[in-house]
């Protein structure tokens, strides 16, 4: 097969990561938690953690909107996950 076709197929389950970028005390984070971790056990996804004020580059990028959804290193979201959304853009 081609790599343009293996491009194009989606990555299976454990392949996948969801990155929860949040800092400590922060409500909206805490809620998004609940939402990432209930998706990617549903789903098979590994998912983890990164705390914005133990990672200059991420504070830098992402200060102003966290809590911030990664998918396999690209923004997903940002401010409120919608389970939905999140469940339908890793079954993608």
């Amino acid at each position: 097969m081609s790599p343009l076709f293996r491009r194009n197929t989606p990555a299976a389950p454990r392949d996948r990561l969801v990155t929860l970028v949040r800092k400590p005390g922060c409500h909206l984070c805490d809620d998004a938690q609940v939402v990432v971790e209930k998706v990617c056990a549903d789903l098979g996804v590994r998912w983890e953690p990164k705390d914005i004020t133990e990672d200059r580059q991420l504070y830098e990028q992402y200060w102003e909107q966290i809590p911030v959804v990664l998918v396999d290193g690209r923004q997903h979201t940002f401010w409120r996950v919608n389970e939905d959304r999140l469940r339908k853009a890793l079954s993608d």
